[in-house]
């Protein structure tokens, strides 16, 4: 259980959503975290090049405009081979991953999410649990 769980570091969430990128920042400041918002894959690719050596974990949205998760997370993985990423999407955990060819994704929230399950994968995904 997360409990009073506090983390620290720079999480990007590249998300068109507007509500759920305000959720996500919120749920994520009040746990110590520094968040970085982007509204596609662009936004998300550029503010990924801008700060990479501030962030340390990605919240990728897997539905967005412009590009998909799928090729954002090739092209920040260009950058940083080591980033950990998180994917969200709304399909199930199967048919949402099966674009991504290996198994360096840290972790997977089905949408929509609450608070606690954002801050469990994110938990999980820092430590490495």
């Amino acid at each position: 259980t997360t409990g009073k769980w506090n983390g620290s570091g720079t999480i990007l969430v590249i998300e068109d959503e507007a509500i759920v990128r305000a959720f996500a920042r919120r749920a994520l400041e009040a746990r110590g975290f520094k968040v970085l918002e982007a509204v596609d894959g662009a936004d998300g690719i550029r503010t990924f090049r801008e700060n990479a050596d501030d962030i340390s974990l990605v919240l990728l949205d897997l539905t967005m405009p412009v590009m998909n998760g799928a090729q954002v997370y090739a092209m920040i993985r260009e950058v940083s081979p080591d980033v950990r990423v998180i994917l969200a999407s709304g399909f199930d955990e199967n048919e949402a991953t099966r674009d991504f060819p290996d198994t360096a994704l840290r972790g997977f929230l089905k949408k929509p999410y609450g608070p606690a399950e954002l801050i469990e994968r994110v938990r999980e995904a820092v430590e490495g649990v």
